[in-house]
């Protein structure tokens, strides 16, 4: 029986609650096949709460599996966390994740039944700490809000984490804090992305939030990247849990900025013998461009291949003109909509003529 710090709960399993995916940041060993890479090293992947991960040092050189629960040293005191990795991959994870030069910590031991309930004191303590944190903070009239409190493994230093637009002169909440609770008090800001990923939630799609689900990593959105995609400007739409445009806008957007590059650009008209022709919309997906003499009004609207507007400007270039942008092709779907449409627009009339 091994104890999840992410449920508060005690999981019976071989492998770890860790197995289970039971947070955002489990990491999948994708050399699991390989043999060689599977042999342990001297440094171990090890989880913490509220989007935490950092690598240890194993000194001792104790065999450790994925969801083993460890004391870390920390900069006062000690920590609890989880080990996720312990083969190979860790070494990759550490290249990509530490900074040069970092101080990597060392593991203490594997965690008893005396590490576990203290841990989770102090992790009962988290919620009326925040509350009366938040009401501190209002009786000095900071301008700040206290998203929650975490606390540390041993429960003698706790961090809290705030969200602020302006900077914030919070000395003085320190003290209060430190007086309050008696324990060591770190400030850490956050963003409304990060609060949201700690909260969680269910977005418009009808699934988990990304960024309580597995994202770890915010990268800022623009309105540019909705423009890109022929989405409409509505920041209200757009917007998700966080008041912030979504994050998921970035998931497409490379796939439209490479289809792009086999469009002609929306700035440059084609000319023909009767008529100059604007572009007024673009298809990606369907890889067509719809064009029409007339901006303002769109119900001569014609639609074409990206191949034949490029044909149709090289042809401009050269001083040629072509005769019209319909294709026989083009002619026969319009007719064929123009008939779909007469047909369901009279297709209930000899239904009421007979009654």
């Amino acid at each position: 029986m091994e104890y999840c710090l992410y449920s508060g709960q005690c999981c019976i399993t071989s492998k770890g609650c860790c197995e289970k995916q039971c947070s955002k940041l489990n990491t999948y060993d994708y050399l699991c096949d390989i043999p060689e890479s599977q042999q342990n090293t001297n440094y171990i992947e090890v989880q913490f709460k509220n989007a935490r991960k950092g690598y240890y040092f194993n000194s001792e050189k104790i065999k450790f599996k994925k969801g083993d629960l460890v004391v870390v040293e920390s900069t006062i005191g000690y920590d609890i966390g989880t080990v996720t990795l312990t083969s190979q991959l860790v070494l990759l994870q550490m290249k990509k994740r530490c900074r040069p030069n970092t101080e990597i910590k060392r593991v203490l031991r594997q965690a008893n039944m005396v590490d576990i309930e203290k841990f989770k004191e102090a992790k009962d303590r988290e919620y009326l700490t925040t509350i009366r944190s938040r009401e501190l903070a209002k009786h000095l009239e900071l301008q700040m809000k206290i998203s929650y409190v975490e606390y540390q493994g041993d429960g003698s230093k706790a961090t809290f984490y705030y969200i602020a637009e302006e900077r914030i002169d919070f000395r003085q909440l320190i003290k209060d804090l430190a007086a309050a609770f008696h324990i060591r008090v770190e400030m850490r800001q956050i963003g409304v992305r990060q609060e949201a990923g700690q909260i969680g939630g269910i977005g418009s799609c009808g699934r988990e939030l990304c960024c309580s689900g597995w994202m770890h990593k915010f990268v800022s959105v623009s309105t540019s990247v909705a423009q890109l995609q022929d989405i409409s400007i509505n920041t209200q739409k757009l917007a998700g849990q966080c008041t912030k445009l979504r994050c998921c806008l970035n998931y497409e957007v490379d796939t439209y900025i490479k289809a792009q590059k086999h469009f002609p650009s929306r700035e440059i008209p084609l000319e023909t013998r009767s008529d100059l022709y604007y572009c007024i919309k673009v298809d990606l997906l369907k890889n067509q461009m719809y064009y029409s003499s007339n901006v303002n009004n769109t119900t001569n609207v014609i639609a074409i291949s990206p191949e034949k507007a490029f044909e149709i400007i090289h042809m401009n270039k050269k001083g040629h003109k072509p005769s019209t942008l319909e294709t026989e092709q083009n002619k026969q779907s319009s007719n064929s909509c123009q008939d779909v449409l007469r047909g369901n627009l009279t297709r209930f009339d000899s239904f009421r003529k007979e009654k």
